[in-house]
């Protein structure tokens, strides 16, 4: 990646735990069977083809070995399809999975036969020097499974019937690959135990504003697929990278619509998703097209992650495509419509040549600083008191004591006599904020009555 992003001299984090992915031509199953595998829904599944699209990697555990698993987009053939350029980019996600994966399972259509696509895959997997599973889907029940044998002319060895919908067989194809994978090395378990502490920066917006690019930069590999095609990523997908902030986990999330847009399954299942990786996140980047200007579905968004709790950096995208006017318009309109966000940091980057990205890390710096900050108990008290000796609340209300009782964000619990008006509240916050300087993350303020009082 070139220097200018934050990420240079910097590399993903490998999992320390084997890898298993599941490939195949679209729609035969393989969202299916590693929802299956994990246990739980993660992987969105529809009835459409073409729904999963990026890679998608969790982690998984079977007879007491752990794993990651990989879920994949549909493999085509060059030039094939409504729409090759997408396609074009996703089977390339596939076939790079197939590359680095310790075993891979191809997912074949029991109901359809070996098709054209399917001699594809198989193609693509004949070469390789580690283990290949065939998994023949559909199988519901006994009767179905002299459709298996067919599926030995692939060259990939005996196949193995599953219903990765009612979980028929996919026990035995697990236990193959369990025994198929390398030995976990020791010091997995201390990497994996790392990970609770990590930082966590979920990128956000609405869709085709340039979050996988911005991604695939900080992360230094092409993971998400990027298109010109508004809503290419269905799923939250996360890479840890080593930065000189230590560790950091990037969430590329779907673009997120007002929910009277959303007409399909898999695009409300995207939107639960995004608005879950922000829930969970530390720090959320709210990617803006500068050259659309700052949406009334930005206003939302913002709204959103900030009532989430979650520090706001804001990215005006395709900086470098404006000219000085429409880059002056932009900026008076931040203030008008983001002002809610108080001091959130403001970046004109470009995602796409890398061209600002370089000032995205010292800004984290600062914000997880804040976001972390423990302020002694001393010294919270002596801004309170002097704050309401300088303006004093209604109706005699006051703070009696105070203390942080949390960090991640700051959270500050205040023992008062009586109820303090929201107002007053506010005021209360904003001089904490400025006392020890945490302008651009959430600060939450919980007061209890003093009993007695």
């Amino acid at each position: 990646m070139a220097s200018s992003s934050p990420a240079a001299a910097s590399s993903a984090v490998s999992s320390a735990l084997p890898t298993v992915a599941i490939v195949g031509r679209p729609n035969v199953g393989k969202s299916t069977l590693m929802n299956r595998m994990l246990g739980r829904r993660e992987a969105i599944v529809a009835e459409q083809p073409g729904i999963t699209r990026d890679r998608k990697e969790m982690p998984a555990r079977w007879q007491g070995r752990e794993f990651t698993v990989v879920d994949t987009g549909g493999w085509l053939p060059q030039g094939a399809g409504d729409n090759a350029s997408m396609d074009a980019k996703v089977s390339a996600q596939s076939e790079r999975s197939m590359d680095d994966a310790d075993v891979v399972v191809m997912v074949v259509d029991s109901q359809a036969g070996i098709t054209g696509d399917d001699e594809g895959v198989a193609g693509q997997l004949r070469g390789r020097e580690g283990p290949v599973f065939v998994a023949v889907n559909k199988v519901d029940d006994v009767a179905h499974e002299n459709l298996v044998w067919e599926f030995i002319r692939l060259g990939l060895g005996d196949p193995f019937p599953v219903s990765a919908l009612h979980g028929r067989g996919v026990g035995d194809l697990l236990d193959a690959v369990m025994a198929a994978l390398p030995e976990e090395p020791a010091e997995a378990d201390v990497e994996r135990k790392s990970d609770a502490g990590m930082v966590s920066v979920s990128i956000v917006g609405r869709p085709n504003a340039g979050k996988s690019t911005l991604f695939n930069r900080l992360i230094g590999d092409d993971r998400s697929v990027v298109h010109d095609q508004p809503g290419t990523t269905r799923d939250a997908i996360d890479t840890v990278v080593n930065t000189e902030l230590g560790p950091i986990r990037f969430v590329d999330t779907a673009g997120m619509r007002r929910r009277a847009r959303i007409d399909q399954a898999a695009e409300y299942y995207s939107l639960l998703r995004a608005l879950d990786a922000v829930d969970r996140s530390d720090i959320a980047l709210l990617v803006i097209d500068a050259t659309v200007g700052i949406t009334h579905q930005d206003q939302r968004l913002a709204e959103r992650v900030d009532g989430a709790g979650c520090p706001i950096v804001v990215l005006l995208n395709k900086w470098d495509l404006l000219d000085t006017e429409a880059r002056e318009a932009i900026v008076l309109d931040i203030d008008r419509r983001l002002h809610f966000l108080g001091e959130a940091a403001v970046l004109r980057v470009s995602a796409l040549s890398g061209k600002g990205v370089n000032r995205l890390l010292p800004e984290l710096r600062g914000v997880i600083a804040e976001y972390q900050r423990r302020i002694p108990t001393q010294a919270v008290n002596r801004v309170l008191r002097d704050a309401q000796a300088a303006h004093p609340a209604p109706d005699g209300a006051r703070v009696l004591y105070a203390t942080q009782g949390a960090a991640d964000p700051p959270t500050f619990t205040l023992f008062a006599n009586r109820t303090l008006p929201r107002t007053y509240l506010r005021y209360l916050e904003r001089r904490l904020r400025e006392a020890f300087d945490l302008g651009s993350v959430p600060v939450k303020l919980r007061v209890r009555r003093r009993s007695g009082e």
